[in-house]
């Protein structure tokens, strides 16, 4: 019989989880207890799981499978009674997402620290999902901190490990353990939304396409999919091999990261679509050739055309987005008639919303797109849009995006990313243009006048909670927007990120270069909040 050990713990101060969970560098969950503090907290704060099924799945990276065991164990110890892995400790985000709703699960672990690097010195991070498939809610996440600060003990099975690279079924004390196929469940579900036959004879007539798996969990995703199934070239997958390091690059698709394939897009003879996943598989990145899709423009092409697509050929019940994302997609949902939200950042705002049947349709600026299939964003569903679309409007994507423009207008945008500022510096930053906002209404500024300042916060119309803080909104007299906002997805100090938005309507200039359209609004943004002075940087790490 397996023995349930209880070992004495002591509390850390550091595990309050953001809104993609709790993400540290892996020495800090290499630390003495610290995973096992954090899971133990997580089962604390949950009721009536007793001989429920758990969902545990995680993007390959350094420490997934050393993780993956612990959980099983103290998973068993807790009182599951069967647990679903995928083979290897691989599971895609939006997988593990569809597995806890297909499969009726009490809820799941993801271990993922999404686009940042990995390996030894890399991160690492852990998030609870609910029944529905998306991230935990605000009040359970809270709960889970508070309860991390009190910890006094864990619960774990001693029991050997289980063999993780062998689709099998085993046992942990009383508990199943279902090693699966992590890709099976999700081709199939991908069958059910898109026109496949379509994508095939795309790909037959000399379509030409290149998928940037970055060596993170999405290349198996990637070969069976667009390989095997719709036969693409075997070629068209690069970086297709999961390693535990992303074979030393940073998984992040953009155009820094996955420059490879935007250097290639942009040649004469480049593929006609390249693409690319992050680490846990949600989120993408569309270039066609000579032409970079930005995410919110994405967004608003698979909203306008959407009813293209067999999954959606009924209609949208309404569209969300991050208020960070460009408006874009507003414009849009006006056109059609839809009901469009703007929430915080961070999906679980949007699983209400889908759950509620209030939208299908959803996605935020930072590369993450989905809709009501699973409750995660979905790289790899987002390619698999942008394919079926493509074969429906026999256009290039270029031609689409023109089109576009010239029936909706065109929201010029970028997102600039300070990395790594000195938490207290950003920190003060923000402060300042926070208690600056009621002087510089009615300002002029180089972009124009500025008509509107505010801190955004979102009432939830689904649960009545409110969430405040979410961003400092700048907006000019002519419907450009900046937008300041600290991330809560890096692991050392902080990242500032400026947003900068500028529309230009269908009958205006649709053909400038980003850059030079944003120009005045990043003057003005650098002047507003003192960035020099607060990052010491006048130019910003990434732009996307």
């Amino acid at each position: 019989m397996t023995k349930v050990r209880t070992v004495a713990t002591k509390p850390y101060d550091d595990q309050k989880p953001g809104t993609s969970g709790l993400r540290k560098k892996v020495g800090h969950f290499q630390r003495e207890n610290y995973l096992e503090n954090f899971v133990q907290s997580i089962f604390d704060c949950l009721d009536g799981f007793s001989g429920t099924t758990l969902v545990v799945g995680g993007d390959g990276r350094f420490y997934n499978s050393t993780a993956i065991q612990i959980i099983l164990k103290m998973a068993a110890a807790a009182g599951f009674g069967r647990a679903i892995v995928g083979r290897g400790g691989l599971c895609s985000t939006p997988a593990v997402s569809h597995l806890i709703r297909s499969n009726e699960t009490f809820g799941g672990i993801v271990l993922s620290a999404s686009h940042n690097p990995g390996g030894p010195d890399g991160d690492f991070g852990i998030k609870y999902n609910g029944a529905n498939g998306g991230p935990a809610v605000e009040s359970l996440t809270n709960a889970i901190f508070e309860r991390s600060r009190v910890i006094e003990r864990y619960e774990i099975c001693d029991a050997d490990n289980i063999d993780l690279g062998r689709v099998a079924t085993s046992s942990i004390g009383s508990m199943t353990v279902d090693i699966i196929d992590p890709v099976d469940d999700y081709a199939a579900l991908m069958g059910t939304l898109f026109d496949f036959e379509a994508i095939r004879h795309l790909f037959a007539s000399g379509f030409r396409f290149r998928f940037d798996a970055m060596h993170a969990v999405t290349g198996p995703y990637a070969r069976r999919l667009f390989v095997d199934l719709l036969g693409a070239d075997e070629n068209c997958i690069i970086n297709g091999e999961p390693s535990e390091t992303f074979g030393g690059g940073h998984p992040d698709p953009n155009l820094v990261h996955a420059k490879q394939i935007y250097d290639e897009a942009m040649k004469d003879d480049g593929p006609d679509l390249a693409a690319a996943s992050d680490g846990d598989g949600d989120r993408n990145l569309i270039i066609g050739k000579k032409c970079f899709v930005t995410p919110s423009d994405s967004l608003a092409v698979i909203a306008a055309n959407a009813h293209l697509v067999p999954g959606y050929t009924q209609g949208l019940a309404g569209v969300a987005r991050s208020m960070p994302t460009s408006c874009a997609v507003d414009r849009v949902a006006e056109t059609k008639g839809l009901a469009c939200h703007e929430t915080p950042t961070g999906w679980k705002f949007f699983g209400n919303l889908l759950d509620s049947g209030d939208i299908t349709l959803c996605g935020e600026e930072s590369a993450g797109t989905g809709s009501n299939h699973v409750r995660e964003k979905d790289g790899v569903w987002a390619v698999l849009m942008w394919l079926n679309i493509l074969a429906a409007r026999k256009l290039s994507v270029a031609e689409i995006m023109e089109d576009h423009w010239r029936s909706y207008g065109r929201n010029y945008y970028a997102r600039h990313d300070f990395e790594e500022v000195d938490a207290e510096a950003a920190t003060t930053l923000i402060k300042n243009l926070r208690d600056s906002l009621p002087k510089v209404v009615s300002q002029k500024m180089t972009a124009g006048t500025i008509t509107m300042a505010d801190e955004f916060s979102y009432h939830d119309p689904v649960d009545g909670s409110t969430t405040n803080g979410q961003g400092i909104r700048i907006g000019f007299d002519d419907g450009s927007r900046i937008v300041f906002r600290l991330s809560g997805t890096g692991t050392v100090g902080a990242t500032l990120r400026v947003y900068i938005e500028r529309f230009e309507p269908a009958t205006g200039i649709l053909d400038l270069a980003t850059g030079d359209a944003l120009a005045d609004l990043v003057a003005d943004a650098h002047r507003l909040a003192d960035i020099e002075k607060y990052t010491g940087r006048l130019e910003p790490d990434v732009i996307t």
